[in-house]
């Protein structure tokens, strides 16, 4: 397991990015729970962000690619709208323990 990052480090309604072991990384934490995808656009295989940590469109409830607009579900990783509708992020499997964030597949 990889060590992503301390459990307060990503609170309620906010994103923030990643990087480990040379794979990059976001994590969400909506409605109490945590969703981490790796920050890879399926259209284009680029990183989703325009800013650090700015992962969410302007309401906050979707994952938005700065690059050409596709939004994805927060929840599931699927595209709901843009080139790459109908495919999802990567999402990766985790483990919260003692206030830390695990991480069980990074590849």
């Amino acid at each position: 397991m990889i060590r992503l990052c301390e459990a307060t480090d990503v609170m309620e309604g906010q994103s923030k990015g990643f990087e480990r072991e040379g794979q990059r990384l976001l994590a969400i934490r909506k409605d109490g729970t945590l969703y981490i995808y790796m920050n890879r656009c399926p259209h284009r295989g680029i990183p989703l962000e325009w800013l650090p940590d700015q992962f969410l469109d302007s309401s906050g409830s979707l994952i938005q690619c700065a690059t050409h607009g596709a939004l994805f579900l927060i929840d599931s990783g699927e595209c709901v709208a843009g080139p790459c509708e109908g495919q999802a992020l990567q999402a990766l499997q985790w483990i919260e323990q003692d206030g830390t964030i695990w991480l069980q597949n990074v590849r």
